[in-house]
């Protein structure tokens, strides 16, 4: 079905393209490539990639057509809405129709197909031959031109097929390009049959013998996949014989674990019986060595004493041998009857004959020592003496150590059972230790001596800790690793394990450290299997706790456990939660995930999860948290690049997030065509992630470097070439003879990506424009200044729209794509002059090697191009923009210097502006020193020009070191400067000496404050005789600016009383030029600073400013403001109308503090004003 499904489709593609259906098509090539059926859109890629057909200017020039207004669109869908009603009840009535055909149509087909194969086996071997020759001479073209009614045919037959594929999209889009033919009706036809085009497919099959054998092979393959699929139910089948086999084989080994499991309990109770007795025979056998000790020594005090004769002694002695010897005669009746009586069921054998032998070895030994005695009465005497120290020693030092570990206070509390434990820890507590009386099972004896030990560890543990200072209890770890790794009870081990993890609350990093350590050697002695069972479910329990900390250790656990865990758990159960930890809200727990991740990847023992470890890395690379970038640059990055080795994918995704985090932004301005319609805001979000992801660029440049040298297709490379790439290296690469990728992808893709992104920076964005510099400087670092002379700068040249590029030494195959990168349009060239005529100056030509080139070019782009005719104007503000970018930059502060100052000595007005306003946007990125010794000279000298242009331009330059510099020097320059300017009296020199003081009065010191506003009192006070109302305007508007910026400073009472409200006195008295907006803040200001007597001051002005109604009615007791501040206003003499009343130091300060927050609002009004007051002649000095 598949090859059925492709020929089809490629007979739609030919008849579309040859029918010239181009819209249907290119929809036909979207929905193909949504249906990831990539092989049969090759011939479509290549039909609308091709530059000839569809020019790219063309294409950019319909992108600009604007489309339908929102009226028309809600007009036209509530159109399609009824024909989209009628439609579904047409298709309703049709489907009926189709439900009926259905059966025909199937019908059909099975005899179509049956046809076909009594065809294939009879006349294809006959006619081969004939049918071969006549399709070498058959073409489509040799029927000559598709008839009308073919055609009518054919459309029906390919919109019926796109509707059966699913291609709803290409279908409404086939409909609207043929407008000759309504394909809902298909005329009766001998062509109209259910699905025509498959039935066509079948009628072609027929006729040529490839054909044929393409439908053979494709009915074998369906056969042999037929095989394959019984093969396959089969073999099912068998797996499932064999799984409910094992299943049965799994149920039977459970049962007979539990039933031995069960058994093992019982014999085990049985033990302990036996224990519980042997204890008590001992217990017995403890009281009998004690009485032949007390024997031994009453015949020792015997024999010395001096009352009692020898004959009563030897009776005595008699006596006391023959009552023990009838007490250990008695022993073995004893040890029997205690053996039968037991409160158990069976016993084990094995362990009754244990201890009946061990209690007869006991007694032979008792009988020995009799035996000894009645022998040799002195050896006797010495024996039981030395015997009975040493007994009496032993049993008093063992009590003593028992004691003393009981009663240490930090070991808990014990129950009887952990005392029976300790006392089985040490058999030779409560009686004599011998040599002799050692047994051959011994070792089993230390062994279970082990295990209790361990089970007192296990089960005083969780008891200690919680009393252990936090500080100390790392001390506890050597003795939870022993109990953990040796206990054999699965749950109590958890137990442990669970408290290994908790064992502090928020343990800091050297307590994370130690714990850490003994996780790892835990596992080292444990294996695979119990530290996947028991330490790794520790770690998911801890992935969500509440405290960071505890987290952390989640984290770090991963990489150091991966270890000793199986390959299979590392990619998918440890992936699994370093992938949740990435989520973590704390920045230190996703620094440790990377950091682990990056030691997780060497241990993998595939790259099957590449991709989804290579999405983790870009998910914490664009992290808010520079911490965790870091991390990600520095050891993530590698590891990835060193275990996948995918250097190239890496490249692609990252240029692709690049240029996908601007455009998501929204445009800069909504005007389509526009030069900002281009350019991006980008939010803090995306600044940030295209800024990580420019340094992961710059990180990756080295691999990059190295990838290329390695995989360079010429061998024949010099030792000096291993690190560069020579001339002669890049005129072979120039032949095209073979394949360079890596090479290719710095200036093909890499370079085309970042000027499409530098294309959407706005002028604000010099820090991401500046990593882009950085970049760029970097690479014809380290690819040689051959590199950069030869490949990097002509692609630079050519984005910016130069025709003299030399493209050489670049293969023919990608001169196309290079001269692609070329503006078209007056809007592109504006944009790349804009965008990436800064990063040429100061990324390309800025490069140590070619500072001698970018002086030329500089000096040719700012000095020479201004002398040619029509070329004055262009770009101009782009250019300087370019400029100032480029004096971010210190290095070429000097060289820049060097043309300005040409361009200053130049007899051309417009190259002494435009040094003007370089010198002005140089000006923040210099010191006071060079300021006083390069640009103060510069602007004194323009200021001085006879043309009034050039002389405003340095106005502003003067304004802006003014604003960046309160060096006492600097600022006397300044103010003498100031006044040659405003000596001139011309209207437009004191507008732009009052506008350029505006912008420093925030920033500047207090003595320029104070000059500004003493000028403008003097100004104001000789108000212009001219009848011009506009300039008349104009000048108000400049002064009303200053003095609301100067309120909101801190002005001494000086300044205010002789300053300050005169100039607002003499401004109020022209109403005519002052805007509405800027006289009531005048008037607020004159209330403020002049307190109670704004009243007086209005009675006395009003003839003179005809506003006393309009004050009255707006401050006076009536008033909505003189309601409200009744009682802050204090009544003065209105004979003194700037003299504000006594007031104490509290109140004036209250005063200053209430209305210096308003004074600092309302001079955030000052642009908005100007704005208003402003007409379109006024925004650049005027050219006389």
């Amino acid at each position: 079905m598949n090859a059925e499904r492709s020929s089809l489709c490629n007979f739609v593609v030919n008849f579309l393209m040859e029918e010239n259906y181009l819209l249907t098509a290119f929809e036909l090539l979207h929905e193909l490539l949504d249906d990831g059926r990539d092989a049969q859109t090759i011939r479509l890629k290549e039909f609308f990639s091709d530059p000839s057909r569809f020019p790219p200017d063309q294409i950019s020039r319909y992108n600009s057509i604007r489309v339908a207004d929102p009226q028309s669109l809600l007009e036209e869908k509530e159109a399609l809405s009824e024909k989209l009603a009628i439609s579904e009840y047409e298709f309703r009535l049709a489907q009926e129709d189709i439900a009926r055909l259905k059966a025909e149509g199937q019908k059909k087909s099975d005899c179509s197909i049956e046809q076909l194969k009594e065809l294939d086996s009879d006349d294809f071997g006959d006619n081969r031959p004939e049918i071969q020759r006549k399709k070498k001479d058959f073409s489509f073209t040799d029927i000559g031109p598709l008839k009308n009614n073919e055609r009518r045919d054919l459309n029906c037959a390919v919109k019926e097929y796109l509707l059966l594929a699913g291609y709803r999209l290409t279908a409404m889009t086939f409909y609207e390009e043929v407008t000759d033919q309504n394909l809902d009706v298909w005329q009766d036809s001998p062509a109209r049959v259910p699905d025509a085009l498959r039935y066509y497919y079948y009628q072609y099959l027929s006729s040529t013998s490839e054909a044929a054998e393409e439908k053979i092979a494709m009915l074998q393959e369906n056969e042999s996949l037929k095989k394959e699929i019984e093969r396959l139910s089969k073999e099912k089948d068998g797996l499932l014989k064999n799984k409910e086999n094992f299943e049965e084989q799994i149920s039977t080994f459970n049962k007979s674990t539990e039933s031995l499991q069960k058994d093992l309990r019982d014999r085990e109770k049985q033990v302990q019986s036996l224990k519980q007795s042997s204890e008590h025979q001992r217990r017995n056998l403890n009281d009998c060595r004690a009485e032949i000790t007390s024997l031994k020594m009453h015949i020792e005090g015997s024999r010395a004493g001096q009352y009692v004769s020898a004959n009563e002694g030897d009776l005595v002695q008699s006596q006391s041998v023959e009552n023990v010897t009838e007490k250990i005669s008695s022993l073995p009746e004893e040890v029997e009857k205690q053996t039968v009586e037991r409160n158990g069921g069976l016993i084990s054998e094995l362990s009754i004959s244990a201890e009946e032998g061990r209690i007869q070895t006991e007694d032979k030994t008792v009988e020995e020592e009799v035996k000894n005695i009645i022998a040799d009465q002195n050896e006797v005497a010495a024996e039981a003496s030395t015997v009975s120290y040493k007994t009496l020693n032993n049993t008093l030092e063992n009590q003593k150590e028992v004691s003393n570990y009981l009663l240490n206070p930090s070991n808990g509390n014990f129950s009887p059972k952990d005392l029976e434990s300790i006392l089985k820890v040490d058999p030779g507590i409560g009686r004599v230790s011998n040599s002799k009386s050692e047994t051959p099972n011994g070792e089993a004896a230390s062994e279970e001596m082990g295990l209790g030990t361990i089970q007192i560890l296990a089960d005083a543990l969780p008891k200690i800790v919680p009393y252990v200072l936090i500080n100390h209890r790392e001390e506890l770890l050597p003795l939870m690793m022993c109990a953990i790794e040796r206990h054999p009870d699965g749950s109590i081990r958890d137990s442990l394990t669970h408290t290994l993890f908790n064992l502090i609350k928020r343990p800091d990093e050297q307590q994370r450290r130690i714990i850490m350590d003994a996780c790892v050697s835990l596992s080292r002695n444990v294996g695979e299997m119990r530290t996947e069972t028991e330490l790794l479910p520790q770690c998911w329990e801890q992935i969500s706790h509440t405290y960071e900390e505890r987290r952390l250790l989640v984290a770090q656990s991963c990489g150091e456990l991966a270890e000793y865990v199986r390959p299979e758990i590392r990619d998918s159960l440890i992936l699994s939660i370093v992938q949740q930890l990435l989520e973590d809200s704390a920045t230190v727990v996703r620094e440790a995930a990377a950091h682990n991740l990056a030691l997780l990847l060497p241990l993998f023992p595939n790259t099957d999860k590449y991709f989804k470890v290579e999405e983790m890395m870009f998910q914490l690379m664009c992290d808010p948290s520079g911490l965790v970038v870091e991390t990600t640059l520095t050891e993530l990055l590698p590891a990835l690049i060193k275990w996948g080795n995918r250097l190239d994918h890496i490249l692609r995704v990252l240029l692709s997030h690049t240029l996908s985090s601007a455009q998501h932004c929204p445009p800069v301005s909504g005007v389509e065509g526009s030069l900002e319609s281009h350019l991006r805001v980008l939010g803090e979000r995306e600044r940030w992630n295209i800024d990580v992801l420019l340094r992961m660029l710059m990180e990756l440049l080295p691999a990059v470097h190295q990838k290329a040298m390695a995989t360079c297709p010429f061998s024949s490379i010099s030792k000096s070439e291993e690190s560069t790439f020579s001339v002669s290296l890049l005129e072979t690469y120039a032949e095209g003879r073979s394949e360079w990728p890596m090479f290719e992808w710095m200036h093909v893709d890499c370079f085309a990506n970042l000027l499409q992104l530098a294309c959407m920076l706005p002028q604000k964005e010099d820090h991401l424009r500046n990593r882009i510099t950085k970049f760029l400087l970097s690479v014809s670092e380290r690819f040689g200044s051959f590199y950069l002379t030869h490949i990097e700068l002509p692609v630079f040249l050519v984005a910016v729209g130069d025709d003299e590029a030399d493209l050489r030494y670049l293969p023919s195959a990608i001169h196309p794509r290079i001269k692609g990168l070329k503006p078209r349009t007056a809007v592109a060239s504006r944009l790349a002059t804009l965008c990436i005529l800064p990063l040429l100056l100061a990324g390309v030509l800025g490069a140590p090697s070619k500072r001698e080139e970018l002086t030329n070019f500089l000096r040719q782009l700012l000095v020479e191009s201004k002398t040619k005719e029509n070329q004055s104007s262009k770009h101009n503000n782009e250019i300087l923009d370019a400029v100032r970018f480029l004096c971010t930059f210190e290095e070429h502060h000097n060289m820049i210097f060097g043309i300005l100052w040409e361009m200053i000595v130049d007899s051309t007005a417009e190259l002494k502006i435009n040094a003007a306003k370089l010198l002005k946007t140089i000006v923040p990125y210099i010191d006071a020193k060079v300021a006083s010794a390069n640009v103060l000279p510069a602007l004194i000298t323009l200021g001085s020009d006879q043309n009034l242009n050039v002389k405003y331009a340095s106005i502003d330059a003067f304004g802006s070191v003014a604003q960046h510099f309160k060096v006492d020097m600097i600022v006397d320059k300044i103010l003498v400067q100031m006044d040659a300017f405003l000596e001139d009296g011309s209207h437009e020199a004191i507008i732009a000496v009052i506008r350029a003081l505006i912008v420093a009065i925030p920033h500047t010191t207090e003595r320029l404050r104070d000059y500004l506003l003493s000028q403008i009192f003097q100004l104001s006070a000789n108000p212009s005789s001219s009848t011009d109302v506009n300039r008349r305007r104009e000048r108000a508007n400049a002064y009303c600016e200053a003095i609301r910026a100067l309120d909101a400073t801190d002005l001494s009472q000086t300044s205010v009383k002789e300053y300050l409200l005169p100039t607002i006195q003499n401004l109020l008295k022209d109403p005519d030029a002052l805007d509405p907006a800027h006289k009531e803040a005048l008037e607020i200001i004159l209330k403020e600073r002049s307190g109670g007597a704004f009243e007086a001051i209005s009675k006395a002005m009003g003839a003179h400013l005809g506003i006393a109604s309009s004050v009255t009615s707006l401050f006076g007791e009536g008033g909505l403001l003189g309601k409200k501040e009744a009682t802050e206003t204090t009544v003065a003499s209105p004979s003194s109308p700037t003299i504000q009343g006594p007031e104490s130091p509290k109140a004036v300060a209250a005063a200053t503090e209430d209305t210096r927050f308003r004074r600092i609002m309302r001079g955030n009004f000052t642009e908005m004003l100007r704005s208003k007051a402003k007409n379109p002649d006024e925004t650049q000095p005027q050219n006389h």
